[in-house]
């Protein structure tokens, strides 16, 4: 029994002195958060002096987000006092602020920073590529000369590269085997049909007539034999085409093989010129659009010109697409290898929204332009960008709307403040994120306690 009644009494003192150190606790932690030292870091909800507040009457509808050191804004503090130089901290309001990152900047600072802006627009997106090219040949305008017979060359009429040569005009006389032999068939027929004109003869007539125009011996040459009634050791081959001789391999006395070519002929009153373009131009162009083109050395004239055929692939090693365009050249002032100035304008299909180019930060990741707003603040917004136009224009596909007012100049000073206050902003809710969690616990550790023990009191 007496063990009993001093274990009970011990047990008693302990839950006293439980008791007492709850009890002495609780008071303490209440008296210190009326006191201020557990509550959440002021965060100036209320001005202390109405002259902070010049813009409103009523300097309780205004709320300080934090305080800043009047020299240094990144030196920022939750209550007010003086900055690490030993100056008043100037207090920075929460309307000042409104959108997380929206900045409001007073009309003669936007004077002084040379801000300007420009109206979001509507209307046709054109946009006019300027690239360069060179002249080459009509591949549908030129032409080889090769004899369909083997010979040798006895006498050359054209002989000099760059000759102009006109249609059925002679280019060189040949001595071949078969063609005398087939001369001498011809003539055969011919006189067998004038002694008599059965039908036989003149089916062999026709027969040894289309030999020689298989061999390319021109009309004239075929009469010539008929009225002549004798045969000719050479074969005069004339052009059948119009244009410049732009290759020669005939030299007299030479031997040449069928299918050797002997003369290539261009007719250069219609060139081709091949511009290049990039891959994001691709869009722009299609086939029979008007293009003009310039060359330093003619100033002052311009050729019009039309879109003939885009190249179906990209150049490996320049990595740009090569169109073909198709000019008039009746002077031939346009000739081969000459490069030029080309301009295609180009208009695509609808219309869109259109803001100067120079509106656009560009970071890479995203496209931000800033948005002048009611009560001077600017708000930036992320973009869709389209094609790029004339003018240092570019297209809107998506974030603005027709009317709305963008900055042009000085964007980069207004997105520096904003992302400043940005930072600012998210140090500050981390503040209040902990400093509340620190409160949470110690309550929780409070409730705990004092469960703990009323538990243990009903439990005795």
């Amino acid at each position: 029994m007496p063990e009993e009644q001093a274990r009970k009494k011990t047990t008693s003192s302990l839950k006293l002195v439980v008791v007492t150190v709850v009890v002495t606790l609780l008071v303490a932690g209440a008296g210190a958060y009326l006191l201020g030292y557990l509550r959440p870091p002021d965060t100036g909800e209320r001005l202390e002096n109405a002259s902070d507040n010049p813009e409103s009457g009523d300097p309780a509808e205004r709320k300080i987000a934090y305080w800043r050191a009047p020299m240094n804004p990144t030196e920022i503090y939750d209550k007010p006092g003086k900055s690490a130089m030993g100056m008043d901290l100037v207090p920075v309001y929460e309307d000042e602020l409104v959108g997380g990152v929206e900045v409001k900047i007073d009309p003669v600072t936007q004077q002084n920073m040379g801000l300007r802006t420009a109206k979001v627009a509507k209307g046709p997106l054109v946009h006019t590529i300027r690239t360069w090219g060179h002249v080459t040949y009509d591949e549908t305008r030129t032409s080889q000369i090769s004899p369909k017979s083997s010979g040798w060359i006895e006498k050359i009429h054209v002989d000099f590269t760059g000759k102009h040569v006109a249609k059925g005009e002679p280019l060189f006389e040949i001595y071949s085997p078969e063609l005398f032999t087939a001369q001498e068939e011809y003539l055969v027929a011919y006189r067998n049909l004038q002694r008599s004109t059965g039908t036989g003869n003149n089916e062999l007539l026709a027969a040894a007539r289309r030999r020689l125009k298989y061999f390319d011996v021109a009309e004239s040459e075929i009469r010539d034999i008929e009225t002549s009634g004798a045969l000719k050791k050479t074969v005069i081959i004339r052009s059948p085409f119009r244009g410049i001789v732009t290759f020669k391999a005939a030299e007299e006395g030479s031997y040449v093989k069928e299918g050797t070519t002997i003369y290539r002929i261009a007719d250069l009153s219609r060139v081709w010129v091949e511009a290049h373009i990039f891959e994001y131009e691709l869009p722009w162009v299609t086939e029979g659009q008007k293009a003009t083109m310039t060359l330093p050395y003619l100033p002052g004239r311009v050729f019009t010109g039309r879109v003939f055929y885009v190249y179906p692939y990209v150049q490996a090693k320049t990595r740009d697409i090569v169109i073909r365009l198709e000019f008039e050249n009746p002077d031939l002032a346009l000739k081969p290898d000459m490069y030029a100035d080309i301009r295609i304008e180009a208009a695509a299909k609808g219309e869109g929204m259109i803001i100067p180019s120079e509106a656009v930060i560009r970071s890479g990741e995203r496209n931000v332009v800033f948005v002048l707003r009611d009560g001077n603040k600017f708000t930036p917004r992320d973009v869709t960008l389209g094609l790029a136009l004339d003018d240092r224009k570019v297209q809107i596909l998506s974030g603005l709307a027709p009317g709305e007012t963008v900055v042009t100049s000085g964007q980069f000073l207004i997105d520096s403040e904003s992302k400043l206050k940005e930072a600012i902003q998210k140090m500050l809710e981390a503040k209040r994120v902990k400093a509340k969690a620190a409160e949470t616990e110690e309550e929780d550790f409070f409730e705990d306690m004092e469960e703990d023990f009323f538990k243990d009191m009903e439990e005795e």
